[in-house]
């Protein structure tokens, strides 16, 4: 049985994790690409759908990362965290 969480946009307790697929633009603003299966949240009372903020960095800081002319117009959430570094993090996180 799922466990139900509290939505980040309507706060009710009826939230739950579920995969998503998302637009994102690459950080040189050159296109946007399609990620699958993204980990998400999924609210039924407000049928918000959303990625939390460690979702969202983990994926920023990524893009940051690698060389993104590897990445096709969509690709798999877990293919693109796999991907290899050219560097070991984002510096410019602090």
């Amino acid at each position: 049985m799922d466990k139900f969480k509290t939505c980040e946009w309507c706060e009710e307790n009826k939230a739950q994790a579920h995969l998503s697929n998302v637009y994102w633009e690459l950080p040189d603003g050159s296109r946007a690409i399609q990620i699958v299966n993204v980990p998400s949240v999924c609210c039924s009372h407000c049928d918000m759908e959303y990625q939390e903020e460690s979702v969202i960095n983990e994926i920023e800081d990524q893009l940051m990362l690698i060389d993104t002319r590897l990445i096709d117009k969509v690709i798999p959430y877990e293919e693109l965290m796999n991907l290899p570094r050219l560097l070991k993090r984002n510096y410019f996180r602090f």
